[in-house]
């Protein structure tokens, strides 16, 4: 079970993109954050970049301990993980329990820590997802084994959706059903599945961007309106039919104050041209116009493609690229099934969150609360981001046995 282990047993490469992502993030949570003057005047232990490096070296020493126990010893433990942590979910929609941010409850305060349920769902769902679907591939082929690995997606997916947080809930659906394609559930089930969810899909925004009032499908108005910008749609088509001018033009202006995070994302990524304007130099960011309450988080790739231009938003994707391709690898060489389907589970949790991130700062994907794993502050992300790569490396170093 304990073992102890080699150092040319972890895979090098992805330990090194991982510290060129860890540098990249501390560097940048400082220049998001220490553009505000106020920021300055707390102690240094309280400062988001000091914080940010404190989860940094909490993420090491949790990827530590998890690359000297066997995966299959986790593995055994994984419904336990992954039903606690159904709980949890549960127990972040009560009040006085969840803490209510940006009118959502997606964290329970344990003082010195914001504990976010969901961040820690996924990789729970993924070593459970990968212990049920695992068994003998004849297994697979039954319908009632398919709908049981539905359920055990579906089950955090609604929980996280009810938080809500519409972005934490979608990166689950990639995730596992890549793994059910990849453990070899029949394609025939899958493709239903697909054109099921994309009719859905269809549906679903067609009522978002065409449906009266009265008939709309129940859903926070912010997400609403996110979508509603994304795809174009003037405000001002759902008013009533008598309205005034001057209700009019209150709808349009709501509009484009919902629409202003994006808008100034967009600014600072196009205006770092070729190599930027400099660390701590982005005036998009050090005047305010990005806002300061999500530039560090959410918008943190809009920071560097301002203050280092195309070449860092270069540098930040081949970072990426590395571990996505390194996981790939490892995910190849794994001894057994199991080890495989972790290991595709992680390289597409970390994807879709890649993807779903820049693709909002970029406006390709409408704006989600999906962090920038490594790069975006926060303890939650930040820890599962390392523990989920210490689950590859742990793959990696008993990939002979």
């Amino acid at each position: 079970m304990f073992q102890p282990i080699p150092r040319e047993k972890f895979d090098k490469l992805q330990f090194a993109a991982l510290a060129g992502l860890m540098f990249l993030g501390a560097a940048f949570v400082y220049s998001a954050t220490m553009a505000n003057d106020s920021a300055g005047l707390l102690a240094w232990y309280q400062q988001a970049w000091v914080r940010q490096i404190f989860w940094y070296i909490a993420g090491i020493g949790a990827v530590t301990t998890i690359c000297v126990v066997d995966y299959h010893t986790l593995a055994r433990w994984s419904f336990v993980a992954y039903w606690a942590m159904i709980l949890c979910l549960l127990a972040v929609l009560i009040p006085h329990i969840g803490s209510m941010r940006f009118g959502a409850r997606r964290w329970i305060d344990l003082g010195f820590f914001q504990f976010q349920p969901s961040e820690f769902a996924k990789l729970a769902f993924i070593l459970a997802g990968a212990n049920f679907l695992s068994r003998p591939p004849d297994e697979l082929k039954r319908a009632e084994v398919f709908w049981q690995g539905i359920g055990l997606m579906m089950l955090p997916f609604i929980l996280i959706l009810k938080e809500p947080d519409l972005g934490s809930a979608l990166v689950l659906l990639p995730t596992g059903l890549v793994m059910m394609l990849v453990a070899g559930t029949p394609r025939r089930y899958l493709v239903k599945l697909l054109i099921g969810v994309g009719l859905l899909a269809v549906l679903f925004v067609a009522d978002v961007l065409f449906a009266p009032a009265h008939w709309r499908i129940p859903m926070e108005q912010y997400q609403r309106n996110r979508l509603l910008i994304y795809f174009g749609r003037d405000y001002s088509n759902f008013a009533p039919p008598n309205a005034t001018p001057a209700e009019l033009q209150r709808l349009r202006q709501r509009q484009l104050d919902d629409a202003y995070n994006v808008r100034q994302a967009l600014i600072s990524v196009g205006s770092g041209g070729l190599t930027g304007k400099g660390w701590r130099q982005g005036t998009q960011n050090a005047l305010g116009y990005l806002p300061r309450a999500v530039a560090h988080n959410d918008f943190i790739f809009s920071v560097i493609a301002e203050e280092e231009g195309f070449v860092g938003s270069v540098i930040v994707l081949t970072l990426y690229a590395v571990v996505l391709f390194t996981g790939l690898r490892i995910a190849g060489q794994a001894r057994d099934r199991l080890g495989k389907l972790v290991a595709v589970g992680v390289v597409t949790l970390i994807f879709s969150h890649v993807f779903i991130n820049i693709g909002m700062n970029i406006r390709i994907m409408p704006v989600t609360g999906v962090p920038l794993p490594l790069l975006s502050y926060g303890g939650s992300s930040v820890l599962c981001s390392l523990i989920a790569v210490g689950l590859m490396q742990n793959i990696h170093i008993h990939r002979r046995g």
